[in-house]
């Protein structure tokens, strides 16, 4: 056999051993591709006669192993290709979407300066988180009776009514138990000790039991402030004996000063149970209170129009000047105290002189 390399010159060998290294590769590759029975050659043939020149409209023969393998006509073929829809589905096909630029770029808008800029939209709060409901107490207080006092009241006894009440329960005010007495299961009686109300303001008031495990919700119990003079005590006038010694008075709703003398009823509440140069002292004939109302001394009084008597000269309203100056009695001498029975006199005793007091 004839060496096909022989009289080739370099290039042309190398050319010809690329050639059949690149066929050697090629039928591997069909191998892999195809299996066994492509190489070995073994296939199935079909025989087509065509006639070299077909008319228009005859069909054309064919021969195969298979006998419903038939290929259309050239006129049905042209009928299929003109009356077939054409469907366009861009995303089928990767196409670009309609009316989009696909050359087109982003561009970033120019930047705002002061006023041009837009109002910032504020973030969204983030939602607060749901409020956990309070645990319902073991005992329940509705209400107490009474449910309010006045500051400086006497001792009381105080019901409350609730639910869930048993033997062991307490009642505590501002955190002090109480001395308690069990009703029923709605209801309990308890004793206020005076020093408890000696202010005013709120208290709180809850039921517990002895032990401490069950405890009711907390109830507040107002102590109030009680009712005062509004009035200003500016001066009185003495008398020798301490009978029908006169205080007066002046108050925001009358223009001039007023007297009044012991047991007379100032304000139609409080009555007038001491008189002295330094204070007086008024009773509340409604609660019992005692109120102190010191004298005003002169100059003290804001936007006041008058002039409080002093014991260097001070005028004083509605008094003549001629009348003589209170002098201070002996540390011995005996006070006699009123007596709410005793009968007043529009004039002192003839036998007395009279003084004047600040």
């Amino acid at each position: 056999m004839k060496n096909p390399l022989e009289g080739k010159t370099k290039d042309e060998r190398n050319k010809i051993i690329a050639a059949g290294v690149l066929g050697v590769v090629a039928l591997v590759a069909l191998y892999f591709a195809f299996g066994r029975g492509t190489m070995s050659g073994s296939s199935t043939t079909a025989t087509v006669k065509v006639s070299t020149t077909p008319r228009p409209g005859a069909p054309v023969s064919t021969t195969s192993s298979r006998p419903d393998a038939v290929l259309p006509t050239v006129d049905e073929q042209a009928f299929a290709y003109e009356t077939t829809p054409i469907n366009y589905v861009p995303g089928s096909f990767g196409a670009p979407d309609a009316g989009r630029n696909i050359f087109a770029f982003y561009e970033p808008p120019r930047p705002c300066r002061g006023e041009e800029c837009p109002t910032p939209i504020p973030p969204t709060p983030k939602p607060l988180p749901p409020v956990t409901p309070a645990p319902t107490p073991d005992i329940i207080v509705a209400f107490a009776n009474p449910q309010q006092v006045y500051a400086g009241s006497k001792g009381f006894r105080i019901e409350i009514v609730g639910e869930r009440f048993s033997p062991e329960a307490r009642v505590y005010f501002n955190q002090r138990e109480l001395k308690t007495q069990f009703l029923t299961a709605g209801q309990l009686a308890a004793e206020v000790p005076t020093d408890l109300i000696a202010r005013e303001g709120p208290a709180q008031i809850m039921v517990q039991t002895a032990d401490g495990i069950k405890r009711s919700n907390q109830f507040i119990f107002n102590v109030q402030a009680p009712p005062r003079p509004a009035f200003q005590y500016i001066g009185m006038i003495g008398r020798a004996r301490y009978n029908n010694d006169t205080a007066y008075f002046t108050d925001t709703g009358k223009p001039t000063p007023y007297g009044a003398r012991l047991n007379d009823v100032v304000g139609g509440r409080f009555r007038l149970i001491d008189i002295s140069a330094v204070e007086v002292v008024f009773e509340d004939v409604q609660l019992g209170f005692k109120h102190k109302v010191p004298i005003t001394k002169a100059g003290t009084t804001a936007g006041s129009p008058f002039t409080p008597f002093t014991p260097d000269g001070g005028a004083f309203p509605g008094i003549p000047q001629n009348v003589p100056r209170y002098v201070q009695p002996p540390a011995n001498t005996v006070r006699r105290a009123p007596n709410p029975n005793e009968k007043k006199e529009d004039v002192d005793d003839l036998d007395d002189p009279p003084v004047k007091r600040p």
